[in-house]
């Protein structure tokens, strides 16, 4: 049997051999040799990516344990190969037009280059991939466990740790040799396209041996699948359509698969090829998974592990040689899958992420492009290790349960959230960044609740007791059976409430939701993009390189200009990529359309020259800067139009309240001036008069001229209070002892009416600053309108009083009508007075007056909320 360490040998062998591949095709490509490194077989092959380990010994486990099962796992993207190529066109059109970096950047891109949708799509991605990184972690320990008899507790940490510590400096070697991301990793594809072809020459020879070395032939084999592969119910049924979805979308969506399709094409042709020879790349990869897996349940002992038949198999028959291929091809599976997640996923952090970070806290408006540069290398390899180290990590702590198993479409159905913004952003002209987000957010969010989460059994945020019976005991809530839905797959129940919530959501908000003019501009370009200029352009001598930095100068400014042009060396001539680079940048100065008339006639050089377009550079940036200072102009002019707007609405209010209040202190004292002109008169002519009568108009007259002299009382106090002008006499005081003048001076009316007061309060002794007779004045006015309006036979009223934060708060609460909420704030208004059953003597000064008071008295007299009745609450403060 093969060792421990001459397995460990050949991977280390099979690793060097990957450098040197890596090494000698990035060689090739700086010195511009790149001949079959930018032909459509490499790229075909480089997206075989997609067969990852779960691909590689999962397909023949998912046939031995559910049949036919794994077969939509190919077919997904099978049919968006075959008749989605149209979809991926553009796609990978509007990649190389906007130089997209990764899958966040492309649809931030989309929606107004808008930071904060990149960060959530990358923490996403992150968060999806990480598990699946410790699935191929697991898959490497499980194979080297095959060859090692007797295995230590720690042998599978120790071993993923030196796998992930090796892949990590591979990755970092190769992956993170240029700073910008659309410059291929023509190494690393390389290198993937070489293992590509390792793990489908592997599994193809295990399937042959399977066949013609084992079970004798085809008929045998067939004979064999008929008896021992589980019988499939229903190839169409919910679960093959949402396992085909998923596959489907996870051709997409999946970073490093967005990696491999479209960051890394060099041509877009050759997606011409990859739509028959990548589906049929898929096809010899499942080919053999059905045999390989009726074979193993025949041949291997009962209970062995069916996701290493591919291993175990060849081991059994003594064929050593053969299981250290299919061992090289497991590798090869799992390894590839790495690499270019770590690098998409690397790219996003450091771009949407550690840099915006940098930029944000550093000291410098303008710092040096040698620092950016430092900056986004460091934060690429410290995220290379750091993304190797979270799937290490998720690896020792999941322990290699069965939930890890099933993790690969759980981060199927993770990522496929990004799938309604992105399909909707390249169609849908009205989607918006609004839209992009709340949609992405609850589909995450419904993603992990339904299904992430509850993979933990229990274990893990949710308790086995909200899996069960909903959180708080609430079914309709429970993560497998959200309101009420009877769908007993889980993976169904989340694929159709997550997707079904982002999509109407996002559709939603973007109808609700105006796009900002970046976003206008970009939805344009996605839509548009066949309308663009994407191919080479052949340059002429008619600009030179002088001719070129001066305009750059006038639109992008001199610095901007200068660092873009030190890219190049002096003696070098204009190439294609730097146009299009210049293109990209005068872009966002002047826009898409000028920007390619400019680049196109300066390219061209027939009908205009590079002075007119220098003189026409010079005139954007004069209307550039004139239109920002109308604009400013124009938002001072709004602003200054809007504050006029609200002087006048509020000296029309002062106005309206000053006549009202002539109005109605004209009438309060025409009518006791009329009672007391009236009643003089007579007893000054009255001479038939007897005592009582005259004694009756005295007491009219002296009533009403003491009612007058109050309303005049009451008026100049509001004036005083209002104003700041009053004198308080600020002594220190207890709650109960003004609580007990106010009671005492309305002791009369309260037994007139047979009223009950209840005073009660934690906080009645509490001593505090305050003018006691005006605090009283408040106190016994609250409680005779508490009485005065009740409409009870027994007048009830309730005085509590508490510390709140620092205060002191007092409530008077009646038994009475209550005050409705349209009047809680007029009530407060002068001579205000409100319908009731009974008609108060009052003119309405009353509250006014007590709201001044507890105002100048530093607190607040407020009408509070209450089912029954009115309730007062007065703020004071202790200090």
């Amino acid at each position: 049997m093969l060792s421990f360490n001459l397995i460990a040998t050949i991977c280390l062998v099979y690793v060097i051999l990957l450098f040197i591949v890596a090494a000698v095709a990035e060689r090739r490509a700086k010195q511009g040799r790149l001949g079959i490194l930018k032909s459509p077989i490499i790229y075909t092959l480089s997206l075989s990516v997609y067969c990852t380990a779960w691909t590689y010994y999962g397909s023949v486990g998912s046939a031995a344990r559910n049949g036919f099962e794994f077969l939509s796992i190919y077919l997904g993207p099978t049919l968006v190969f075959v008749g989605w190529w149209w979809f991926l066109r553009k796609l990978v059109r509007i990649g190389r037009t906007q130089r997209i970096t990764s899958i966040a950047d492309l649809i931030s891109s989309r929606y107004g280059k808008s930071n904060v949708l990149a960060v959530i799509v990358t923490l996403l991605a992150v968060l999806g991939s990480t598990p699946y990184i410790a699935l191929q972690l697991q898959s490497l320990t499980l194979s080297f466990a095959v060859f090692t008899e007797g295995p230590t507790e720690a042998g599978p940490a120790i071993t993923a740790l030196f796998i992930a510590l090796g892949l990590a400096a591979f990755i970092i070697v190769f992956g993170t040799r240029n700073l910008d991301a659309n410059e291929r990793h023509h190494g690393v594809v390389t290198a993937i396209a070489m293992e590509a072809i390792v793990k489908l020459v592997a599994l193809v020879a295990v399937g042959i041996f399977v066949v013609w070395g084992v079970s004798d032939g085809p008929a045998n084999t067939l004979t064999l699948m008929e008896q021992r592969i589980p019988q499939q119910q229903g190839l169409f049924a919910p679960r093959w359509v949402t396992l085909t979805f998923l596959s489907a979308t996870a051709i997409i969506c999946l970073p490093r698969m967005f990696q491999v399709m479209v960051v890394e094409n060099t041509a877009e042709r050759h997606l011409a090829t990859a739509s028959w020879a990548f589906p049929l790349y898929l096809f010899l990869m499942c080919v053999f998974v059905l045999p390989i897996a009726a074979t193993g349940l025949h041949i291997l002992p009962e209970g062995s592990n069916p996701d290493l038949f591919v291993l175990t198999i060849p081991l059994a028959e003594n064929r050593e040689s053969l299981a250290a291929l299919a061992f090289l091809g497991g590798f090869s599976a799992s390894t590839s899958m790495v690499i270019v997640a770590a690098i998409a996923l690397s790219t996003m952090v450091s771009n949407h992420i550690v840099l915006p970070l940098w930029l944000y806290r550093s000291q410098r408006k303008n710092p040096q492009s040698d620092d950016i540069r430092t900056v986004l290398l460091r934060s690429r390899r410290i995220s290379i290790a750091g993304i190797l180290a979270l799937g290490y990590f998720y690896f020792i702590l999941t322990g290699g349960t069965s939930a890890l198993a099933s993790i690969g479409l759980i981060a199927f159905l993770g990522v496929a959230q990004v799938l309604p913004s992105l399909v909707g952003g390249m169609f849908w002209q009205n989607a918006t960044r609004i839209g992009a987000i709340s949609g992405i957010t609850v589909g995450f969010f419904l993603w992990a609740y339904t299904l992430f989460l509850p993979s933990f059994g229990g274990d893990f945020i949710l308790s086995q007791a909200v899996l069960d019976n909903g959180p708080l005991g609430i079914e309709f809530l429970r993560p497998q059976a959200l309101f009420g839905t009877d769908i007993s797959d889980p993976l169904i129940h989340a694929v159709f409430w997550s997707m079904s919530a982002n999509t109407v959501v996002f559709v939603l908000c973007s109808l609700l939701s105006t796009p900002r003019p970046l976003e206008q501009l970009q939805a344009l370009q996605f839509i548009n993009v066949y309308g663009q200029q994407s191919g080479r352009r052949t340059l002429n001598q008619a600009a030179t390189r002088d001719d070129l930095f001066i305009l750059a100068q006038r639109i992008l400014g001199r610095n901007h200009a200068a660092r873009l042009f030190d890219q190049l060396d002096h003696d070098v001539e204009i190439d294609t990529e730097f146009m299009e680079l210049l293109e990209k940048e005068f872009s966002g100065s002047v826009g898409a359309a000028t920007a390619h008339t400019m680049i196109s006639q300066a390219v061209g050089g027939k009908d205009i020259s590079v002075e007119d377009l220098i003189a026409v550079a010079d005139e954007t940036v004069q209307v550039i800067e004139y239109s920002t200072q109308l604009e400013e102009q124009s938002k001072q002019l709004t602003k200054t139009a809007e504050e006029l707007r609200a002087v006048n609405t509020r000296l029309t209010e002062l106005s309206a309240q000053k006549d009202d209040f002539l109005s109605q202190v004209s009438h309060e004292l025409r009518t006791p001036m009329t009672s007391i002109r009236s009643f003089s008169e007579i007893l000054r002519t009255g001479q038939n008069l007897d005592q009582a009568q005259r004694e009756h108009f005295s007491n009219v007259i002296n009533e009403e001229s003491q009612r007058l002299t109050r309303l005049l009382d009451e008026i100049l106090d509001l004036s005083f209070l209002e104003s700041g002008k009053v004198q308080l006499n600020m002594r220190r005081h207890s709650v109960t002892g003004v609580m007990d003048r106010a009671l005492q001076a309305t002791q009369q009316i309260s037994q007139a009416a047979n009223a009950e007061i209840h005073v009660a309060g934690p906080a009645l002794g509490a001593r505090f600053d305050t003018d006691s007779d005006r605090l009283a004045q408040v106190f016994i006015n609250l409680i005779t309108n508490a009485i005065k309006y009740s409409d009870k036979d027994v007048p009830v009223l309730n005085i509590d009083c508490r510390r709140a934060k620092g205060d002191i708060r007092i409530t008077f609460h009646d038994n009475g009508p209550g005050i409705p909420r349209a009047d809680r704030e007029r009530i407060f208004d002068k001579f205000a007075q409100l319908q009731r059953n009974k008609a108060g003597s009052g003119v309405g000064l009353g509250l006014a007056i007590s709201k001044e008071i507890v105002k100048n008295l530093g607190g607040t007299l407020e009408v509070v909320g209450s089912k029954t009745g009115a309730k007062f609450s007065v703020r004071l403060p202790l200090g």
